[in-house]
């Protein structure tokens, strides 16, 4: 949490029974993964088993566009340094979508991808997979310093032992996404 931050209101309850309960239990998976999951142990979670975690929770509280086909493309670009921790995100549900992972040896074919990650091992090609994407309703996802200030809309980061994560919403309305108000709230630093 920010310094010198004040806590939002809480939520009426009136308005909690009227959410549904898929909604109930991603904002729990939400508060499971971003809070308490994000420090890292080596006897626990790797980074990266974490850092799945975050991508799975960013693909359930970003507003995708009416019309997104029901299987979300995420695809890993370049190096993949999840190893079997992206695999366990195949085939899982939320809601209407589905998330299928397919790791991407080069840019082509990235306009089929409704989310991208590109890994610090390959950030000189950012420019080129922002290129490719501009324009398309894509939430592109990096970890390495300065990607946030490039354009990616999400950009992962370890601080302290814990993983955290920064906003851009101008590359997130350019994609014509939006980001739940939770995910808004525990991010560390916010290009707005």
């Amino acid at each position: 949490m920010r310094t010198g931050a004040s806590r939002p209101p809480a939520a009426p309850v009136a308005s909690l029974w009227q959410w549904g309960w898929h909604q109930v239990r991603a904002v729990l998976l939400c508060f499971v993964c971003m809070g308490t999951a994000t420090h890292l142990h080596a006897e626990e979670m790797t980074e990266y088993q974490v850092k799945a975690a975050f991508l799975y929770n960013f693909a359930v509280f970003t507003e995708w566009p009416p019309g997104t086909a029901s299987t979300l493309n995420l695809c890993l670009v370049g190096h993949d340094p999840f190893g079997t921790a992206m695999d366990e995100l195949q085939g899982k549900s939320f809601g209407t979508y589905t998330l299928k992972v397919h790791r991407k040896k080069g840019l082509d074919s990235l306009g089929s991808c409704q989310i991208v990650f590109v890994a610090s091992a390959d950030i000189e090609h950012l420019p080129r997979v922002l290129g490719s994407v501009s324009g398309l309703p894509v939430l592109t996802i990096a970890d390495t310093p300065g990607a946030i200030a490039q354009g990616v809309a999400i950009n992962l980061r370890v601080a302290r032992g814990h993983v955290q994560f920064d906003l851009n919403l101008p590359s997130l309305r350019r994609a014509g996404l939006g980001i739940g108000s939770g995910v808004l709230r525990l991010a560390v630093e916010v290009i707005r």
